[in-house]
């Protein structure tokens, strides 16, 4: 999944990633500045078509978490997926709006146990913050590694996002660890492809063809030799 609402970066990353999911929260929105907040989603509506996308609450008790989450599936589709923190006041939230069927993203994951919670709770999805994780000293591999063993044993159908990355490894351990996906910056993904050695072995590809038969493409060559 991309985190972002940036319709350019979307645009962008969704010809070229197995693209699952636009997921956002406040601190996601405000890059964007000033903008006409339900208007920008649908336009990410318009360019995503199926793919889920998740928006967070922004109240912090539950009546206000309920009513958020009753506005933004009311503007944008009762597909949307609405992100709710685990506290006391959202797991609150969580119990009453999957009884009405709302789909749920649990984020702002730190331990084991919000995790088992939310997934007692019947989220769908479970967000929990790896690198926020790790910057606590919290063994981030190893609580995914229970959550997936739990969602297992249950038999839930709650699946893992993991979010909140700073590097690749992070990402990489992740889905090591068993996460259903990972929802990642374009700037992260952009450092995932930075690596030299790949662009160098293209080029090097590209250079021995020409080396041999001095056209720059199979398209040519097959021009050539119709």
């Amino acid at each position: 999944m991309l985190d972002t609402i940036n319709l350019e970066a979307i645009r962008y990353y969704q010809t070229i990633l197995p693209l699952t999911g636009i997921t956002s929260n406040p601190s996601i929105v405000k890059l964007e500045h000033e903008i006409s907040f339900f208007s920008h989603l649908k336009k990410i509506k318009q360019v995503i078509g199926s793919t889920s996308l998740h928006v967070q609450v922004v109240g912090e008790t539950t009546k206000e978490m309920i009513e958020d989450a009753k506005t933004i599936v009311k503007k944008l589709g009762k597909e949307t997926f609405i992100k709710i923190p685990v506290n006391e006041a959202g797991l609150a939230a969580i119990k009453q709006l999957k009884q009405e069927m709302y789909r749920i993203t649990a984020t702002a994951i730190y331990t084991e146990f919000q995790g088992y919670l939310a997934i007692a709770a019947g989220a769908d999805y479970l967000a929990p913050y790896y690198n926020r994780m790790e910057n606590l000293n919290i063994d981030a591999q190893k609580i995914i590694e229970n959550l997936v063993k739990e969602i297992s044993r249950s038999g839930s159908n709650s699946q893992i996002v993991a979010a909140s990355f700073k590097n690749i490894a992070q990402i990489n351990k992740a889905c090591q660890s068993g996460v259903q996906a990972v929802t990642v910056t374009p700037d992260l993904i952009a450092q995932g492809f930075a690596m030299p050695a790949i662009q160098k072995a293209v080029t090097d590809f590209r250079n021995d063809w020409y080396s041999v038969f001095k056209v720059e493409s199979i398209k040519k060559l097959a021009a050539i030799n119709s």
